[in-house]
């Protein structure tokens, strides 16, 4: 066993022992070029979009609930941490997963305040919590790191306020807060803007059966952003056999009742898997990503659809997405692409914006301002370090627009941002001398990406890379 210091979480790696050039200290990471065409399959960890909402509604069922194969990363770790601090019975249960072990929850008979909860930097749980901490008794505060601080939260405090729920916020609509449950919210008609995070809905959505009235939500302000997170959220609902009903795009209605209690197999990460097939259109050859599902909910599954965009071959064979590149966009680069992500979210953006900085002619990428609440302005952080590596990039309000230049080494700032981080890696695959400031910030949800990048590069066998992470927060 080797402990791992990165410049965020330190985390142990339990497997063999790695190689020199694996162990990482404070300093900068030099991300590795690719000196190949890959030949390499990658096996992803759990959804975190999935697993925090099942977590979630588990917590709130009418009975015991077991995740199979959910994820272990920083922000499933704040989510049980954060649920465990209001009662609910979280315990880890033995399984032949490489990723890690299986929870089993049990929903409190009755969550208690009195507590404070540090949602870190995971937007799932600074706005997924607070309703249900809604359902508790007494105050529970809510803080996070410093960028957290900064992150919108104006759907879920001031949808809370008019549900009748006490919130103390200072008038700030973001983090820190504290809400002050009763032990029972009434539900009923809400409107919220949720035009800056889908989330805002999804956490709203959760709880409401467990709300005397249930709740009809209505959305009213600018497009919703990442819609099939609201999807996600509503067919999790549907599947514990919550009745949830819509009127229209942006109104739902979540009937009063009980959750049941389910256990499920929680799916791969695919917006995790993003990097690892987009590396084969980098350096060229094949990568395969076993596990994907055939029908999903997850907006990574996008990614069967981008990948043919930039030249490569996608095909899903059984249950494998089989990435090919004849020639990567190292040696032979292709032409530019437009992509408009109004009804796709953005957690693909960050990865795919890096690939377009090696085209050869100008890339746009549309409707992402939403990127800017996110774990940091993911809009002026790309165009700051793409420009850093050279490229020609114009930062629009709701866009990107990314034309060639003459690429180069650089260090690349992550600003805690794990998208950030690997986009800096897909880069560094073509450019000599791309050193990322802080690659331990991956950790958020996929702290094995380290070993994991290396061994597709080296074309080995996953097995040990898959080992499980146990993280020290």
């Amino acid at each position: 066993m080797e402990i791992f210091k990165y410049s965020g979480p330190s985390f142990d790696l339990y497997g063999e022992e790695w190689s020199d050039s694996l162990a990482l200290g404070d300093g900068p990471w030099p991300a590795p070029r690719a000196a190949e065409p890959l030949d390499a399959e990658v096996e992803i960890p759990g959804s975190k979009s999935i697993t925090n909402r099942e977590l979630v509604l588990a917590a709130l069922a009418d009975g015991p609930s077991t995740l199979r194969a959910p994820l272990h990363a920083r922000d499933s770790q704040l989510m049980i941490d954060a649920l465990k601090a209001l009662g609910v019975g979280i315990e880890e249960v033995p399984t032949g997963s490489a990723f890690g072990p299986d929870l089993r929850v049990t929903p409190a008979a009755e969550l208690e305040g009195g507590v404070s909860i540090d949602c870190g930097l995971a937007g799932t749980v600074m706005r997924f919590v607070p309703p249900i901490a809604a359902l508790a008794l007494g105050p529970v505060n809510f803080d996070g790191d410093a960028a957290a601080r900064k992150r919108p939260m104006n759907g879920v405090v001031d949808g809370l306020k008019g549900l009748g729920v006490e919130v103390r916020d200072d008038g700030r609509a973001k983090l820190p807060f504290s809400v002050y449950g009763t032990g029972a919210v009434t539900g009923g008609e809400l409107e919220i803007d949720s035009s800056e995070s889908s989330q805002f809905v999804s956490a709203l959505l959760m709880p409401a059966p467990r709300f005397a009235e249930g709740l009809r939500l209505r959305h009213v302000g600018d497009a919703v952003p990442s819609l099939p997170h609201i999807g996600m959220t509503v067919e999790a609902l549907r599947a514990r056999g919550v009745e949830v009903t819509q009127s229209s795009e942006t109104e739902w209605h979540v009937a009063p009742g009980p959750i049941a209690a389910r256990d499920l197999v929680i799916e791969p990460d695919l917006s995790n898997a993003a990097p690892f097939l987009l590396a084969a259109v980098v350096a060229g050859g094949e990568v395969r990503i076993p596990n994907w599902p055939a029908e999903t909910t997850q907006v990574g599954d996008l990614m069967r659809e981008l990948l043919p965009m930039l030249g490569a071959e996608a095909a899903l064979e059984g249950t494998t997405l089989v990435c090919r590149m004849a020639e990567g966009l190292a040696t032979v680069p292709r032409p530019g692409i437009e992509v408009d992500f109004a009804d796709a979210g953005g957690e693909l953006v960050p990865n795919l914006a890096a690939v377009c900085a090696l085209l050869s002619s100008e890339s746009r990428l549309t409707s992402i301002g939403h990127l800017r609440g996110h774990e940091t302005d993911r809009v002026a952080a790309l165009a700051a370090e793409l420009g850093r590596v050279g490229a020609d990039v114009d930062e629009l309000e709701d866009a990107l627009v990314i034309r060639p230049g003459e690429l180069h080494g650089a260090l690349w700032e992550c600003y805690e941002d794990h998208r950030m981080a690997t986009s800096g890696a897909l880069v560094g695959l073509a450019v000599d001398g791309v050193e990322l400031d802080d690659v331990g910030c991956v950790s958020k949800t996929l702290p094995q990406f380290v070993p994991m990048w290396q061994r597709m590069l080296a074309g080995e066998p996953d097995e040990s890379t898959t080992s499980f992470v146990a993280l020290e927060l």
